[in-house]
């Protein structure tokens, strides 16, 4: 199996349009939580998101094929370019077959589904769009990259709700040991804030809300947490075989260390009290790594800020770890971006590499009142320099899916 080093990043967040801006609020606890202005929010009880703002996919993509497009998928194609575009990566010169695309969306294209179905119902069926089909499947995002770059090696979309781009930075860390590509773009996108799936949201009864001060609803660990915070964006991830990073001399972040993928087999919604699906996705990524746990520095959890999702992945982690879930650092970047659904465990993945590069641990803000059934270090509030040599990122989806993956400081 050969190893597999992130030479490129990219991300479309709450917190900035690229992955400089990203980190850097990141690191200032800054929250990207504010009103929704996507869509007219006044008939419901929650008005406020982790809205995109500022986004301009004109820089990115081309007019005709903008117009048919999701914003989901103009979020993941950004996030990918920018990825290529930091990796100094020619697909031309590596080989358009040695380089493939792994990019998923937890729902898919449910604003372009909707815009078509208004036209349906006010100016018939022969006005709907010959693309709609095409252009609201789940995978949409690993096509658009692939056409966009020339980029003919193994693609596809991987969904599991939640856990989407998670589980795509893992599938395309296997497709690079196992021989199958030299480069792969992974990463995921999503676009949640449309009607329908807002009032799907509320019927769920697990959204948090601060109507004084919307950047301090999402509170993952604290006592007084009540819900999750909806959010939008992409990420992306360039991967390499360390080999031909190594031969082209690129820049290396760091080195993808392991992967795990699990279900709980037990609920659509609820995870299982025991934390059986993230124990077993964590084990199966450090056996994969090789790495004795004690040396995982930092995980950056899943952290919704429901009270159940914490409390189990606590559970979890502490099952995983032992007596060293007390040593290493935990935190929710979820505080500061919201959920961003399909796109979340790709820009929890980005942020894990950024923590092992810059050796500082992003915080959990909003962390007041300690819960008893929260007892580890959740790096509260404020960002901290720590030695962090192996980073862990944890994601759990709709379905019971789970996964996990890990990066370390690159050695050569």
């Amino acid at each position: 199996m050969r190893r597999v080093v992130v030479t490129g990043l990219g991300a479309i967040t709450p917190l900035g349009n690229d992955v400089a801006s990203t980190w850097e609020n990141l690191l200032r606890g800054r929250s990207g939580i504010a009103p929704i202005t996507l869509f007219d929010a006044s008939p419901f009880e929650v008005q406020i998101a982790g809205e995109v703002k500022g986004f301009q996919p004109e820089e990115w993509i081309a007019p005709k094929e903008l117009r048919r497009m999701d914003r989901s998928a103009q979020m993941g194609v950004a996030a990918a370019l920018q990825a290529v575009r930091d990796s100094c990566l020619s697909i031309e010169k590596a080989g358009s077959d040695r380089v493939g695309v792994i990019f998923g969306s937890g729902a898919g294209g449910y604003g372009l589904l909707l815009e078509q179905q208004k036209i349906l119902e006010e100016k018939g069926h022969r006005r709907v769009s010959p693309f709609l089909i095409s252009h609201i499947l789940p995978d949409a995002a690993s096509g658009h990259i692939a056409i966009e770059l020339g980029a003919t090696g193994p693609n596809m979309g991987v969904i599991s709700a939640c856990a989407t781009g998670t589980g795509a930075t893992g599938e395309a860390w296997e497709t690079i040991r196992r021989g199958d590509a030299e480069g792969m773009i992974a990463g995921g996108c999503e676009a949640p804030l449309v009607p329908i799936l807002w009032a799907g949201f509320h019927a769920l009864r697990a959204l948090a809300d601060d109507k004084e001060d919307p950047a301090r609803a999402c509170k993952p660990f604290d006592r007084r947490r009540e819900g999750f915070v909806v959010g939008e964006g992409a990420a992306a991830l360039l991967l390499e075989s360390l080999e031909h990073a190594q031969a082209r001399g690129a820049r290396i972040y760091a080195e993808m260390a392991g992967y795990g993928s699990s279900n709980d087999a037990f609920d659509m919604v609820a995870s299982h009290e025991s934390g059986r699906g993230p124990i077993l996705c964590m084990e199966m990524a450090l056996r994969k790594s090789g790495l004795p746990r004690e040396e995982v520095d930092y995980v950056n959890a899943h952290g919704t800020g429901t009270p159940l999702n914490d409390r189990v992945e606590t559970l979890a982690v502490k099952q995983v770890f032992g007596e060293h879930a007390y040593r290493l650092a935990v935190s929710s970047t979820k505080s500061m971006t919201g959920h961003l659904m399909g796109a979340a465990g790709a820009l929890e993945a980005l942020i894990s590499v950024l923590a092992v590069r810059d050796q500082v641990l992003p915080p959990t803000i909003n962390y007041q009142e300690r819960d008893p059934d929260c007892d580890l270090d959740y790096v509260p509030n404020e960002a901290r320099r720590a030695r962090v040599r192996v980073a862990m990122s944890n994601s759990v989806g709709l379905g019971g899916h789970n996964a996990t993956v890990m990066f370390k400081e690159f050695e050569s």
